[in-house]
This record gives structure tokens, C-alpha cells and sequence, in this order.
């Protein structure tokens, strides 16, 4: 029996894969509809994005092969949504991070805020904490964590060897200024020597057991010494792969399910004016991000810490270990050497880039993108700018053209290399995020065209006696449990459309449910793979799968409730979140 079962075990994916869509069949079989052919779809592919049966972005090409042979919508009009503004968006800033990434210019940045912060305990984290979450807006939180991690365990490694040294030289030190008084008080007393000849070897065994307390002493203060750090080793892990977390929800190429909640707004509401751009969502996003990231540091502090602002501040602690420690991170930097022309092109081209985000269309007044070029329509979005700035990545050369410049054996030397070459972006760009994202955007599309969404929005009616916000708080929950288990932008992916139809049955603002539930499914907080930031702070850190799960919950807990709190007093004034916008009045029949 025990080897049937771990057979089974052995061939668990492909048994998935087989049996699974043939025990869904009776759903289309006996109702022959299509909404009834749609969900089909759509539970089939939910049940290979939980089990990862086969890769993530192969469930998501199932839509181009089941919806046209099921009658769902013709094969053209299924593909259209793999390649649309959105995922323009999102490839022209992982273009921007793969240039930053390459150049070494996230690294520089890191070390410049640490050398700021300094090397203190508490300090020291929020110093990890916010040069990660800065990170994680603009590269990805998987880069972000890597880079970050080996420089903390590296900082940490220092202050413990050196505080360890220092008490050890303090105790030797002790123990030889005894060793004197000794000596003098038997100067002082060799009258008595007769005496005390006749003790000579009980004294012998005496300084014995003294010596051998003494080195036992010493190693149970560096002992002591190492299992502190260990602990803060454990807590500075969690601090930057929770902040990788956080910080990508910031901006909307921060993270993949910001970027699926903008093409899901675009594609169910067609008429919602641009209400989701780079601008509108940093402001609602950002300040979120802030406060979660305090009250994370806040709790991580106290799981780790504890709150005695005199050693965890560094009041009154020795100097010369946080010198040292100091000096690593000074070291690093230094290896990195002067800013290089492509560094500064990389630099100069991102702020460039995030400037004109802001300003595409800031809401509060008319941005460039309306006065030059979106007058009648809206020819230009996010995804336009994003392109054209990292297109000048392959265009800009990274070194000062030299016409005369010579090579060290005297010929003509060669042109130098763009900022950026299509292998390494072939190299580092994830383009099953690409499929992803249209696999979601297919999903929608199909939910809106086979009335899926309206016979959903129509069996979610008896939730409009429950007060919104109790609704928005429990679907938080729900979104932030099940991303544990799912890779976030699955998770996305399958639940915003829901959302949506729930949200138009019950007349309630869209983006009410959708945003914050967006902003939850980034909370993947308990569980080593849960996220890839997660692993490598699990590999990192020696940490325990209880250390995580412990720290995790709580900040599951506090993410969801500060969304919440976002959404019910600043997403108000923003989106106007109070009324139901007639662009989300939308009745379709299939």
C-alpha cells in the first residue's frame, strides 16, 4: 500500500492533469451555455494555478485553445488580449530594472542610505527596511531581496564578531588585573611563606578551578554574544523580504498584480477615464506603504528586539563595533568606485521616466499628455512613456564617444556597447509574467462576453445588505490567506473579475473591492513559498517555518487593516469611492 501511495505522490502532476478537467466536464456537458462552458474555463485553470501542475504561464495559454473550441469567442479575438497597453506598461518598466539591475545603480543607492543610517540595531533595520521597500518600486522584490540580504548578514556577522571580541579582551583583562592583586597581596606576605608552602598545592588546584571557571565564563558570554545576533539575523531576514513585499505595492509596475488590476479596470470598464494611472495609484498607494512598513518594523522590533531603546538605539553602547561594522558597508561601497557615465545615463533616464509618469495626467491639473496629445482621445498612457524611455537604453552608448580614443595596443578602438543589448534583457526579462498577464486579461474578457460576469453579479445581489466596508475587510482576508498558497498574480487574476461583477450588482464603487483586495494579494507574509522573497530570506536566515508563520500572521493582520483604513478615508476623497460612477453602470448580454 505504501508504495502505491508514494507512486501516486511520484505521478501527482500528471494525475492532476489528466483527471481534472474530465471530472469538471459534466459542468458544460449538462449545461451547455456559455457561461456555463466559461466557468469551466475558469475553474479548470484555477485548479492548475493552485496544484502548479504545469507551469504557471501554460495554464495561462488555455484560454487561446479552450474559448474558441468551446464557442466561447473566436481564436483572434482571444489572442488580441496577450499583448495589450498593460502589459506594455509593465515591459517598459521591467526594461528600466533589468538597466538598473545590469549597471550596478540599486547597489550604489543601498549602500549610499545605509552609510546614512548607520549601523545601530533599530536603526539598521528601518535603514534595510526602507532602501528595500524603495527598491521594490522600481526593480523587482525577488532582486531587491537578493541584493539586500548578503549586506545585512554581512553588517550583522561583523557587530557580533567584534562585540564578542570586545567582552573577551574585557574579561582577559579582568582576569590579568586579579592575577596582580594576587601576586602583590603574596609579595606583601612572604613572612608567611612557611605557612603557606604547606598549602602550596591546594592553591595549585584553586587557581585550576578558577582558570577553568574563567574560560567557561568566556564562552558562555560569546555564546550569549552569537545567539543574540542569530535572533536579530532571523528578524533582519524577515524585515527585508516582508519590505520587498510591501514596497512593490507602491507603484503600479511595482508588483504584477498592480499592473493586472489596471488592465482589468481597462478591459471590464472601458469608460473609466484613465482612473487608474501611475499618478493616482502612488497616491493612494504610497502612503499605505509607509504605514505598513512602520507598523511592520514596529512589530518585527518587537519579535526581535524588544523595546530597550538604550541597546537597540545604541545608547551607550561600545564604539568600536559599530565602527567596524560601519566600515564594512563603507568597503563595499567602495568597491563599487566613482559613478561611471552609464550609471549616470541609467540614473538620469529613470528620474526622467518618473517624472513623466507624474505628470502624464496628475488629476489635479491638465498634464502634458492632455495638453499635446490626448485632446479628443487618449493616444498616450502609461505603457507609451514607458516604452519610449527604455527604448533610449538601446540607443544611448555607455561610455563617452572617443573618435580618437586608442586601444592598449595602439589600434582604433571600438565603438562602445548601448546601456542595454536584447541578451542580457533576453536573459533576465520574465516573460511568463507576460503570459500571465494575458491569460488574466483573456479570463476577463471571456467572463464579460459569455454573460459569466452578469449571471455572477446577479447571485451576489443578497450581499448588497452587508455594510461595504465589513465586505471589503473579509474579502481582504480571504484574498490574503489564499495568496499564501497561490502565486499572487493567480490570485489577482482569478478573484478581480469577481470583484468586479460583485461590485456592479450591488452598486458599490469598483475600485472599492478591488484595490485594497489588489494590495492584499501582496501580503504573503507566513510561508517560506509563499513568495520568492520569502525562500531566499528562509535560506538566508536560518529561520524555521514557525519564526515566519509567527511574525507573518500578525502582519497579515495589520496589512489588511491599514488597506482598509486607506481605503475608507483617503481612497474616498480620491476615487470618490462614496458613489457608483456611471462608467461602472456596464449591462452586457453575450
Amino acid at each position: 500500500m505504501a508504495g502505491i501511495l508514494t507512486c501516486l505522490w511520484k505521478y501527482r502532476n500528471y494525475i492532476v492533469i489528466v483527471l481534472t478537467p474530465l471530472l469538471l466536464l459534466p459542468l458544460p456537458l449538462i449545461s451547455p451555455t456559455s457561461e456555463a462552458k466559461c466557468g469551466y474555463v475558469i475553474i479548470l485553470m484555477a485548479l492548475y494555478w493552485c496544484t502548479e501542475c504545469i507551469p504557471l504561464a501554460v495554464t495561462a495559454l488555455l484560454p487561446v485553445i479552450l474559448f474558441p473550441m468551446m464557442g466561447v469567442m473566436e481564436s483572434n479575438e482571444v489572442c488580441i488580449q496577450y499583448l495589450k497597453d498593460s502589459n506594455m506598461l509593465f515591459i517598459g518598466g521591467l526594461l528600466v530594472a533589468i538597466a538598473v539591475e545590469h549597471w550596478n545603480l540599486h547597489r550604489r543607492i543601498a549602500l549610499q542610505v545605509l552609510l546614512i543610517v548607520g549601523v545601530k540595531p533599530s536603526l539598521l533595520m528601518i535603514g534595510f527596511m526602507g532602501t528595500t521597500a524603495f527598491l521594490s518600486m522600481w526593480i523587482s522584490n525577488t532582486a531587491s531581496t537578493a541584493m539586500m540580504l548578503p549586506i545585512a548578514n554581512a553588517v550583522l556577522q561583523q557587530l557580533c564578531d567584534t562585540e564578542a571580541n570586545a567582552e573577551e579582551r574585557e574579561f582577559n583583562m579582568s582576569a590579568a588585573n586579579n592575577g596582580l592583586d594576587n601576586q602583590a597581596f603574596e609579595m606583601g606576605d612572604a613572612k608567611m611563606s612557611k605557612e603557606l608552602q604547606s598549602k602550596e598545592n591546594t592553591i595549585n588546584l584553586d587557581a585550576d578551578k578558577d582558570s577553568i571557571i574563567s574560560s567557561l565564563e568566556a564562552q558562555q558570554r560569546r555564546l550569549k554574544t552569537e545567539q543574540k545576533y542569530t535572533k536579530l539575523t532571523k528578524g533582519m531576514s524577515l524585515s527585508v523580504c516582508y519590505a520587498a513585499s510591501i514596497g512593490g505595492t507602491a507603484t503600479l509596475t511595482g508588483t504584477t498584480p498592480n499592473v493586472i488590476m489596471k488592465g482589468q479596470i481597462d478591459e471590464l470598464f472601458p469608460d473609466n477615464g484613465g482612473v487608474i494611472n501611475f499618478a493616482s495609484w502612488f497616491g493612494f498607494s504610497f502612503p499605505n506603504m509607509v504605514l505598513m512598513l512602520a507598523l511592520s518594523w514596529l512589530w518585527l522590533q518587537f519579535m526581535f528586539l524588544g523595546f530597550n531603546l538604550k541597546s537597540t538605539f545604541g545608547c551607550g553602547t561600545k564604539k568600536e563595533g559599530d565602527r567596524e561594522a560601519f566600515q564594512v558597508i563603507k568597503d563595499e561601497y567602495k568597491k563599487l568606485g566613482r559613478m561611471n557615465f552609464a550609471e549616470g545615463c541609467v540614473l538620469t533616464i529613470f528620474t526622467l521616466l518618473v517624472v513623466l509618469w507624474f505628470t502624464r495626467e496628475p488629476g489635479f491639473i491638465p498634464g502634458w499628455a492632455t495638453v499635446l496629445f490626448n485632446k479628443e482621445k487618449t493616444y498616450v498612457t502609461d505603457g507609451t512613456v514607458a516604452i519610449l524611455m527604455s527604448a533610449l537604453f538601446f540607443c544611448i552608448p555607455s561610455k563617452l564617444p572617443r573618435c580618437c580614443g586608442r586601444s592598449e595596443d595602439g589600434a582604433s578602438s571600438e565603438a562602445p556597447v548601448a546601456l542595454l543589448n536584447w541578451d542580457i534583457v533576453h536573459e533576465k526579462m520574465p516573460w511568463n509574467i507576460l503570459l500571465l498577464l494575458g491569460g488574466g486579461f483573456a479570463l476577463a474578457h471571456g467572463s464579460e462576453k459569455s454573460g459569466l460576469s452578469l449571471w455572477l453579479g446577479e447571485s451576489l445581489i443578497p450581499l448588497q445588505s452587508i455594510p461595504p466596508f465589513a465586505i471589503s475587510f473579509l474579502l481582504c482576508l480571504l484574498v490574503a490567506m489564499f495568496t499564501e498558497c497561490s502565486s499572487n498574480t493567480a490570485t489577482t487574476t482569478l478573484f478581480l473579475p469577481i470583484l468586479a461583477s460583485m461590485a456592479t450588482a450591488i452598486k458599490i464603487h469598483p475600485l472599492y473591492v478591488m484595490f485594497p483586495c489588489t494590495i492584499s494579494a501582496s501580503l504573503a507574509f507566513m510561508l517560506p513559498v509563499a513568495t520568492p522573497p520569502n525562500a531566499i530570506a528562509f535560506s538566508y536566515g536560518n529561520l524555521k517555518v514557525l519564526d515566519m508563520a509567527k511574525a507573518g500572521f500578525i502582519l497579515n493582520i495589520l496589512g489588511v487593516i491599514t488597506i482598509n483604513i486607506a481605503i475608507n478615508t483617503w481612497g474616498v476623497a480620491m476615487f470618490n469611492l462614496n458613489e457608483f460612477p456611471s462608467w461602472a453602470n456596464v449591462t452586457k448580454t453575450p
